[in-house]
């Protein structure tokens, strides 16, 4: 069983909203920090969002500041993505990862050693 399995993907119009989920073990998630990333078809993965497990601290791309969230449950077995006013350039495939504290930027898929197998979101009139 893939300790990532996101959740929430699907079909909506530009200026919708759709909320990604990550549930996982506890014990995957004891890690670091949690990132979202996304891939394009022919582009590379690029980076979304990502959240520090010891103090909720986040950082976002400048792509989707002001209009996605990341955040964790209390229970800390479930990370989120809340994507609002989506663009038809928000298109992709996203993927929840999680990393171990690395001197690797957040920002870098390198950062990460488990992830997700993706969920399809697509914008689209």
């Amino acid at each position: 069983q893939a300790p990532l399995v996101e959740s929430g993907g699907g079909l909506v119009q530009p200026g919708g909203s759709l909320r990604l989920s990550c549930p996982a073990s506890r014990r995957t998630f004891r890690m670091h920090t949690v990132g979202w990333f996304r891939q394009a078809p022919g582009k590379d993965r690029e980076f979304v969002a990502a959240i520090w497990w010891d103090n909720d601290a986040t950082v976002y791309a400048d792509s989707v500041k002001g209009r996605f969230t990341i955040s964790r449950d209390d229970t800390g077995n479930t990370v989120y993505l809340q994507m609002n006013s989506l663009e038809p350039e928000d298109t992709a495939v996203y993927y929840c990862a999680a990393g171990l504290k690395s001197t690797i930027s957040v920002r870098s898929t390198r950062h990460y050693s488990v992830w997700g197998q993706g969920t399809q979101v697509t914008v689209s009139p």
